[in-house]
């Protein structure tokens, strides 16, 4: 067995190119090959009866027990001074035959389907019981993947292009009409990265390149900038929130052109926007994916733009149905023959996950679930960190045309109540570190945005705490277990969202963008983006989707003296004692604050359930290495996360979830499952690369696609072969900053709590 290990070890380790792949060894079956084991309803009547007979096996076997203990006592003390032989070999008959009976009972209940005593990871059924599709027309389009990536989340971009660069063909699906999650479709273009990292310069190289091709993006803009045609997305950059914030379809076009440049290495490889997941198939014991079945929408109109109401549009995105609007092409996606599937939950709820039934946590946690110190006093599953719909507002005169618009908005809530929660909390507008400066997307003129005073053409994109953000729990945004059963999703999947909670959220921005103009239009003329003017390519001005910063939550396997693996608060903090090292099996490393957006009910209760205490600036937070586990889910062996619904708490969700956190995580699941695919003969699962101690293979091929760290080091990263400092850099055209400005950590800690 040690000679057979040592060979697995070796071949693991050799150098493969992407001409060079492995070939495809002759295949065992699959597990998805068994025959299924009888109906959901006889399934459970035998998971019961297994489960029913198991206690009177254990009944027994004490009882067992006892009376043979009884019994021998009784012999070694005698009778009146006499050894009781006959007895002695009554207890050794009775043990026996207890025994063999119960030994083979627990050895036949197995093989109930459904149900076992023992399993690999902490009791889990033999047979897990998934949501069957109904209806499930039949495929117009069926597409080869070797890895299948569900969402074009800036995680899920990430996971492809570095899937498709390890070699393996990877199709990916998102929803929207853009890639790119949040810095596009979700209307966040101004990214969020942790300032000691970046003045470290130590933010890996996959990133680094990555935001450096947004930055030399041309941008089309109004003709009432009055800038030039050939502007780069460089060129107007000047925003206090962070290094780069831009027009969106910067990165729209930075994103395409990601997975362009991987496709070299995998020229089978696909993505399709304007495609809802609608839900996979798995093998006949639930713990294997075998498709993902997806359905595309094409527009009737070759001028479409969408709504920008999501809440109205979501039912018409995911349905199977087409109608006046919309073509619909159902997709199945599914390995080549002989392969497995290998698949990454890259959306920003967990859509996969939530449809599958896979373990997940939701909502805030107790200090009795988690033993977190900021943690809130009860579990709430209600209470998601608050989703916001981006908008844009110029320094434009329109005559009034924006007010207008704005004023024949009609809400459910009473106006007066969306306005009393508006406050700019003390920045000014316009003037020096400002509101308006604050995530600038466009600066027609090259200045300092914590001095500057903007100009007209300036544009600025609105994601503000006191403002559109939607904190309000009446509805919650994602719906229960009990809800998706209840509305029918499991049987086909409509994305797992209220659409009143969408809609309260779209009036609240709308409202927040009348309530700015009517306020501040004075100082500076103010002007709503939308319609033709839209940056964010929708009608209504909003972004296509909300800016969803919390969703399901993975719960892990055992891991890290943990039952169900979590990041938990103390691994994140630097002043609380606690916290574990992840070195061993890290594949990501990430920093940020502890950036809460609290939930809360219409009526003020106790109940809400919110971690209020627990957010804090950075330099109370530890670069932090993300574990493999965090990624892998109990109950499937081929699926791992690709972004925000890692494996965390609440509270780390918290730092976890910003723009750099989600690439790595993102790309590490990428590189991970290519390095998988493209070694079928190894039959690997994630699960299978700790237990195997194959960490050290796969941190070699993640170095190799620019996503290297020192892994015994939380402190520094290892410096990549032959770069330099410079390398870390985006050309911003940004005048310069002093060193101690940077040094101290602190000029940008009043934005980390409005991301």
């Amino acid at each position: 067995m040690k000679e057979q290990a040592s060979a697995e070890q070796k071949l693991v380790s050799q150098e493969l190119s992407s001409s060079d792949r492995p070939t495809v060894a002759e295949q065992v079956p699959s597990q998805g090959q068994r025959k299924a084991a009888g109906t959901k309803g006889q399934l459970d009547s035998k998971r019961r009866t297994g489960r029913l007979l198991g206690r009177v096996a254990i009944a027994l076997g004490k009882l067992g027990s006892g009376l043979g203990n009884s019994i021998l006592q009784i012999s070694r003390r005698g009778f009146k001074g006499h050894s009781i032989w006959l007895l002695s070999l009554a207890a050794a008959t009775f043990s026996f035959i207890i025994g063999q009976g119960l030994g083979g009972f627990l050895g036949s209940i197995p093989r109930l389907p459904g149900f076992s005593f023992f399993s690999s990871d902490s009791w889990q059924p033999a047979t897990i019981i998934r949501p069957q599709l109904s209806p499930l027309p039949a495929p117009k389009e069926t597409w080869k993947c070797e890895v299948v990536v569900v969402g074009g989340s800036l995680g899920g971009i990430a996971a492809a292009s570095h899937a498709m660069q390890s070699g393996a063909t990877t199709c990916l699906i998102e929803l929207t009409p853009w890639l790119g999650g949040q810095i596009t479709s979700q209307g966040v273009s101004a990214l969020d990265e942790s300032q000691m990292l970046r003045y470290e310069e130590t933010l890996s190289q996959s990133w680094t390149e990555f935001k450096e091709s947004i930055a030399q993006q041309p941008v089309q803009l109004p003709a009432w900038t009055n800038l030039p045609p050939g502007r780069k997305a460089a060129d107007v950059n000047s925003c206090w929130v962070g290094m780069l914030c831009f027009p969106p379809q910067a990165g729209v076009v930075a994103s395409q052109q990601l997975l362009q440049a991987a496709l070299k290495k995998s020229p089978a490889s696909r993505w399709s926007t304007s495609t809802a997941f609608k839900g996979a198939e798995f093998d006949a014991t639930g713990q294997e994916i075998t498709a993902i079945y997806a359905v595309r929408r094409i527009p009737r109109n070759p001028n479409y733009k969408p709504k920008g109401r999501f809440s109205s549009e979501i039912s018409s995105w995911y349905s199977w149905d087409s109608d006046s609007e919309f073509e619909k092409v159902p997709i199945r996606l599914q390995p080549p023959a002989g392969q497995r599937l290998l698949v990454i939950d890259a959306t920003d709820t967990a859509e996969l996950v939530g449809w599958a039934g896979i373990p997940y946590r939701l909502g805030s946690d107790s200090l009795a679930t988690t033993g977190e110190l900021n943690a809130s006093r009860k579990d709430n599953s209600d209470c998601t960190q608050a989703f916001t719909y981006p908008f844009i507002l110029a320094i434009r005169d329109d005559q009034g045309a924006s007010i207008k618009t704005l004023e024949r908005l009609e809400s459910e809530y009473p106006k007066e109540e969306h306005r009393s929660d508006y406050d700019l909390q003390g920045f000014p507008m316009f003037y020096g570190h400002s509101f308006f400066n604050y995530r600038r997307i466009v600066s027609t003129v090259p200045d300092d945005p914590r001095t500057a005073d903007p100009r007209p053409g300036d544009m600025t994109m609105v994601n503000w705490n006191r403002g559109n953000d939607w904190t309000f729990m009446d509805p919650p945004l994602i719906l229960t277990a009990e809800q998706i059963e209840q509305s029918g999703q499991r049987k086909n999947w409509m994305g797992g969202l209220s659409t009143v909670a969408l809609r309260h959220a779209e009036n609240h921005a709308l409202l927040f963008a009348h309530w700015l103009i009517e306020k501040y239009g004075k100082e500076k003329p103010l002007s709503y983006l939308s319609g033709e003017e839209s940056l964010l390519g929708t009608e209504s001005g909003l972004s296509m989707v909300p800016y969803i910063r919390e969703g399901r939550r993975l719960v892990g396997r055992r891991a890290y003296d943990q039952r169900e693996f979590a990041i938990r608060e103390a691994d994140l903090r630097v002043d609380m004692p606690g916290g574990r090292d992840f070195s061993k099996t890290a594949i990501a490393r990430i920093h940020y604050s502890i950036d809460i957006h609290g939930c809360r009910y219409r009526s003020p209760s106790e109940l809400e359930g919110e971690a209020a205490s627990a957010g804090t600036l950075e330099n109370n937070v530890r670069p932090t290495l993300i574990p493999l586990e965090a990624l892998i889910p109990q109950g499937v062996n081929n699926l791992l996360m690709g972004g925000k619904g890692i494996a965390v708490t609440h509270i780390a969700n918290g730092m976890t979830r910003i723009h750099q956190s989600e690439w790595h995580i993102g790309a590490a699941a990428g590189a991970i499952a290519g390095w998988i695919a493209v070694r079928p003969q190894l039959h690997l699962t994630p699960a299978d690369i700790p237990r195997k101690r194959l960490m050290a293979q796969i941190r070699q091929h993640l170095t190799k696609q620019g996503l290297g760290l020192d892994w015994h080091d939380e402190s520094r990263p290892a410096a990549k072969p032959g770069s330099s400092p410079a390398q870390n850099k985006v050309s911003v055209r940004r005048p310069p900053v002093e060193a101690a400005h940077l040094s101290a950590y602190e000029s940008e800690d009043a934005s980390e709590e409005e991301n």
